[in-house]
């Protein structure tokens, strides 16, 4: 696939693109913005040194609820409760090849955000939650991505990038032969992710106690078939160093009763039994990464011998003063420069509405950041009515609310800028 580094789009041969910007049907037009103006922002950004301690602390809030929604069998979005699930203590021994035959698996597909940003239109206009100063949204396995990087040592990453109106869009970039790959996963493969999520059916309930199984011939403490097409989703609001990010997630299951609040979110993991200090290193690290409360440890072929629960706020005591160990101040320290770094180079050097970018992380090496040409563009988009990797209708709202935005800035006289507020330590991990 093409791409063209930074330093080449600040070249004189752009003429071509910088007199056009890119309408809703992905087509060309005369644009009256002036040529890029070249500036020094860098193209990449060294993979960080983790031996260093960090000295200073990057902010990161509580994450805060602003809208839930589910999707159904059929991945109809609908703004209810209706996939909310409760965490209930699974049986000893649970077997977890149980119903893999009855598995309804979604198909992967590209990392879209369409069903985020449904919830942050309907949040704009509906919640009253102040959202104006949001920064980036992103799916939250992303900016889970963005955050482990550091400790990441053998797979890359992809992401493309739109900046429209001051905010940042990420979107999960899977190319068709990874997509491929994810939807042939060889027979092993495919068991050991299904043991997955067969653990989350023995650990959730419709109601906050298991009823009794209606089928007398299910394992007891089985939750029904496994349709991974069926989601409960969170949208949450908090921020890292000084950008509000927006991030929607699935979530597996709530305790006891849901206080649309996050202090009661689970999620669900399963791992293999512990067996020696090796084991119990890859372990260490998984849940660090994985940011998880409630493992089912299992044997190789599937049975659950030992439930333990983690509080995140507590993970990293667990593994620190160890050697190798993780430490979440650099995961932080590293997604703050991630983003501002993106803040300064796609917003000062976009040169069309639409323009879409290119992050690839590269474990021991670092990221590197590229705007796609056309032709990458039409590919993002994959024949869909989209601008970019948003969809049209979300894109037209967003320059109706932009052209709103600068009529009212015309409008109204400047004001005195106010004393900027101290941002506050907040949760830290």
């Amino acid at each position: 696939m093409s791409k063209r580094a930074i330093s080449h789009l600040l070249n004189d041969d752009m003429d071509s693109l910088q007199g056009s910007t890119q309408s809703a049907d992905g087509s060309l037009r005369p644009s009256r913005r002036p040529k890029l103006v070249k500036t020094h922002y860098p193209s990449s950004l060294d993979y960080p040194d983790i031996s260093k301690p960090i000295t200073q602390q990057t902010p990161f809030q509580q994450p805060t609820p602003v809208i839930s929604f589910s999707y159904t069998p059929s991945r109809v979005l609908q703004f209810d409760d209706s996939a909310l699930r409760y965490y209930v203590d699974p049986p000893r021994e649970a077997k977890l090849g149980h119903g893999y035959q009855q598995w309804v698996r979604k198909p992967d597909g590209r990392g879209r955000i369409d069903g985020l940003l449904q919830a942050f239109a309907k949040a704009r206009s509906e919640s009253g939650v102040p959202l104006q100063d949001v920064g980036v949204v992103a799916w939250r396995g992303v900016m889970t991505k963005i955050l482990t990087s550091p400790y990441e040592e053998r797979e890359g990453w992809e992401l493309n990038v739109m900046s429209v109106n001051g905010i940042l869009y990420f979107e999960e970039h899977l190319s068709e032969e990874r997509l491929k790959e994810k939807n042939d996963m060889e027979p092993r493969h495919r068991l050991q992710t299904y043991y997955g999520y067969a653990f989350e059916s023995y650990c959730t309930s419709e109601t906050p106690t298991r009823k009794v199984p209606s089928n007398p011939s299910e394992p007891v403490g089985w939750g029904g078939d496994v349709d991974t097409n069926v989601q409960w989703c969170s949208v949450v609001r908090t921020k890292l160093g000084n950008t509000r990010l927006l991030i929607g997630g699935e979530v597996d299951c709530v305790r006891e009763r849901y206080t649309h609040q996050t202090d009661n979110f689970v999620e669900l993991k399963t791992s293999l039994a512990i067996r020696g200090a090796n084991d119990e290193a890859k372990f260490e690290k998984y849940i660090g990464i994985s940011l998880l409360e409630v493992v089912g440890f299992r044997t190789p072929s599937g049975v659950v011998t030992t439930i333990q629960s983690f509080k995140t706020i507590q993970l990293p005591r667990l593994v620190r003063g160890k050697p190798d160990a993780w430490d979440p101040l650099i995961c932080l320290a590293w997604g703050d420069k991630v983003i501002t770094s993106l803040k300064d180079i796609v917003r000062n050097e976009v040169s069309q509405d639409a323009s879409v970018w290119r992050v690839k992380f590269t474990p021991r090496k670092g990221i590197a950041i590229t705007m796609l040409d056309p032709i990458d563009v039409k590919d993002v988009r994959g024949g869909e009515d989209r601008v970019g990797f948003l969809p049209t209708w979300y894109w037209q709202e967003s320059q109706a609310a932009g052209a709103h935005k600068e009529a009212e800035a015309v409008a109204t006289p400047a004001k005195p800028p106010a004393a900027a507020p101290l941002v506050t330590a907040g949760w830290q991990v």
